[in-house]
């Protein structure tokens, strides 16, 4: 490991201002995941400037019923917090499924959606890989890839991105929020993963220096019937092999609203937008479900390895949504046939 400097940071400006003035300083929340590449040798930061402890860790209602997270807020009080399981209960479903109870009492929210793929190539500094050496190769392409990118991959890159906070997020089109040397600024979660293409290295539109102070939730009534449905090789901590986020609303056997967001597929949480339409207006049964899986899974591009996600994908839609249509149903039967 490098040696480092460390400051802690005790307002937003002066921590902006602190990370401007060293292009090679890096922000520390929890750590959880910059110390690890930092073991590695992945991440070689001069500088660690600590924002763990700035006033970014609250969870207050917006004017329009929706939710602002700060940026500072541990993963285990995001899950645990009333406002959250009841609005939005796939997003606290979503959190747990993540990491162990210790880690998630230390990562943070800024740093959950900051987080660097697990790929293994990634990870291994003798190794190729576009995203931590541009213009290497991506040996993952002819090499290890059982649990890499099916959709919005590129032959530069087919690692996937490890958040399950962030399938949750991008269900109910959450806002990042931001601060530069130059100001405030926002990016909605589905404009802030960048396309992979010929630039796998640069991540998202976050501009230089640019600190993350929160997510902001909309109101989305149909948010408070969602589930959040995570597929592992194995029941204890691991990543997802593929994720579900999704929410409904069914009314006389039809689709009247629903969200749906994929993890472990693509390199960013993948907004499943065809299905959607493809559900919205539709009778709520097996077979509507399997079809609109089927209208998302169409761009997927698998590799030889795992094509097995392109099947349990189709299937992890179908028995998320059945269960939330089962469910709507045995709660307010009236509502179901109005």
């Amino acid at each position: 490991m490098r040696e480092f400097d460390y400051q802690r940071a005790h307002d937003v400006s002066g921590a902006v201002a602190l990370l401007g003035a060293d292009p090679e300083a890096r922000f520390l929340g929890g750590g959880t995941n910059l110390v690890d590449l930092m073991k590695t040798g992945v991440e070689r930061p001069a500088r660690l400037v600590d924002v763990h402890e700035l006033p970014l860790d609250g969870i207050e209602a917006t004017e329009d019923g929706g939710l602002r997270i700060g940026a500072t807020v541990t993963n285990s009080d995001l899950a645990a917090h009333a406002e959250v399981r009841r609005r939005y209960p796939a997003l606290a479903q979503a959190v747990l499924a993540g990491a162990s109870g210790q880690l998630r009492n230390m990562a943070t929210v800024g740093g959950n959606l900051l987080q660097r793929t697990r790929c293994g190539y990634f990870a291994d500094v003798t190794r190729p890989c576009n995203k931590r050496l541009p213009g290497s190769g991506c040996p993952a392409i002819e090499g290890e890839h059982h649990n890499h990118a099916i959709l919005g991959a590129s032959s530069h890159c087919v690692a996937t991105h490890p958040s399950d906070m962030g399938v949750a997020l991008a269900a109910f089109d959450a806002v990042v929020t931001y601060e530069t040397p130059d100001g405030p600024g926002t990016s909605p979660l589905a404009d802030f993963y960048l396309p992979v293409g010929d630039t796998p290295h640069i991540e998202t539109v976050l501009p230089p220096g640019a600190l993350i102070t929160g997510v902001t939730l909309p109101a989305t009534p149909v948010a408070a019937r969602s589930r959040y449905r995570k597929v592992r090789e194995r029941a204890s901590y691991a990543f997802a092999i593929g994720s579900v986020a999704a929410a409904l609303d069914v009314r006389a056997g039809v689709v009247r609203d629903v969200r749906l967001a994929f993890g472990a597929v693509a390199s960013r949480p993948w907004r499943a937008h065809a299905a959607e339409r493809a559900l919205t207006g539709a009778p709520a049964d097996a077979a509507t479900f399997a079809a609109a899986a089927d209208a998302e899974l169409a761009a997927a591009k698998p590799l030889p390895h795992n094509a097995y996600k392109v099947t349990l994908m189709r299937n992890l839609v179908v028995a998320v949504l059945s269960e939330l249509t089962s469910e709507l149903a045995a709660v307010a039967p009236e509502e179901a046939t109005r």
